[in-house]
């Protein structure tokens, strides 16, 4: 038993003895520890984040009313039957271009044909008998009761023909003004019924945009005023036009006023139909302006990142800033910034309040990408230092 407790007292010194080295291979010891926690610290610090800065300073905004309308040709139509036919010809083509007068569609007239020449037989033998009775009432052999009478009836004979010419010609759909016919079914022996659509015409030489006005902003707008739109068909680009006319009421229900404007469309790439969003000035100012890249917005607040020195550090200090016009990627900036003063451009996302920052230089030409902090070590994939590469 002695030799036995001799032997347990050996393994367990021996046990303790290995313990002890692994922690102080390992950073467990007093000594090894601190070595451990300050190598850590320093594979997780990585210095300060680069960001790009921009300087607050005054800019000319525009102030002007935005209101919607819809573009509508300077004329448009739908052209439709004023009888119950069947169709014997088209003479256009969808899209094309056609004058005024000239004849879209033509109805079967043979019953209106057959009508015109009956009327006009009746109109011959009307004459004759007029003619003759009034010859006879020149030589006394004739009361002037019955040429009376006979001119009555060529009268209504004369206009029997023009009823039935009328009823003809309203088998011919005319264009009634220049334009562009648009897309149509219509095909030779379709059934046609009265107020049924044949063909849409437009006159696209200009459009035409309604838009509502409230009313407090009744005395910034007159005729002929000149202004500009925007659609969403052509982003970017600017059309400009004029207020032709401007409505004598005032909706009761919606306190505005109906304003006309005219757009001149010469290359017709304005449809009717078109979403027109239509800018009204109202003068112009200057005011300090921020990128919209450098303004953050959470819920109802607006903050930018002021960057500032603190001793020998540069950080992003976060601001509260009241807001005003955002215009052509810029923001007015009503108050909380100064002008002159550098703010973080973009990258919001990776700066933090009090967060110390790097502003970056310009950018060589050429280079793509953000640019590296100068004398920044490259990086291998595995994490660690790339060797350096000798100059060329």
């Amino acid at each position: 038993m002695a030799v036995a407790g001799g032997l347990k007292l050996m393994t367990s010194k021996s046990g303790g003895a290995g313990q002890g080295a692994q922690q102080a291979s390992a950073g467990g010891g007093p000594g090894g520890s601190g070595a451990g926690r300050a190598g850590g610290r320093g594979g997780q610090f990585g210095g300060p984040t680069m960001v790009s800065a921009a300087t607050v300073q005054p800019r000319t905004f525009s102030d002007a009313l935005e209101v919607l309308g819809v573009a509508k040709g300077r004329r448009s139509v739908t052209l439709t039957a004023a009888t119950t036919q069947l169709v014997q010809s088209v003479r256009f083509a969808d899209g094309q271009q056609v004058r005024q007068g000239a004849v879209l569609v033509e109805l079967k007239t043979t019953e209106q044909d057959a009508g015109l020449a009956q009327s006009q037989a009746k109109l011959v033998q009307a004459k004759r008998e007029y003619d003759r009775w009034t010859t006879l009432a020149q030589k006394g052999f004739a009361s002037k009761a019955a040429v009376d009478q006979y001119q009555a009836a060529y009268l209504s004979a004369k206009a029997d023909v023009d009823a039935a010419r009328a009823r003809q010609a309203d088998r011919m759909i005319r264009a009634p003004f220049a334009g562009v016919v648009g897309l149509s079914d219509i095909a030779p022996g379709a059934l046609v019924n009265p107020g049924a659509p044949i063909v849409t015409l437009d006159d696209l030489s200009a459009v035409r945009v309604d838009f509502q006005v409230p009313e407090q902003y009744l005395t910034q707008i007159h005729e002929g005023q000149a202004i500009e739109a925007g659609v969403d068909a052509y982003p970017g680009e600017k059309i400009h036009g004029r207020i032709q006319r401007i409505d004598t009421r005032v909706d009761e229900r919606t306190r505005s006023i109906t304003a006309r404007a005219e757009f001149p469309n010469p290359d017709h790439r304005l449809k009717p139909g078109m979403l027109i969003r239509v800018s009204i000035s109202r003068g112009a100012r200057q005011a300090l302006a921020a990128p919209e890249s450098a303004v953050s917005v959470q819920g109802d607040a607006s903050f930018v990142y002021v960057i500032r020195q603190m001793g020998q550090r540069t950080v992003a200090e976060q601001r509260p800033v009241v807001t005003g016009l955002r215009q052509d990627d810029f923001v007015e900036i009503r108050d909380g910034v100064q002008a002159g003063e550098k703010i973080v451009g973009d990258g919001l996302n990776k700066v933090q309040p009090g967060q110390a920052v790097r502003v970056a230089g310009p950018r060589p030409a050429g280079m793509a990408g953000p640019m590296a902090p100068a004398g920044a070590a490259k990086t291998s994939w595995k994490g660690r230092p790339a060797a350096a590469q000798p100059a060329a």
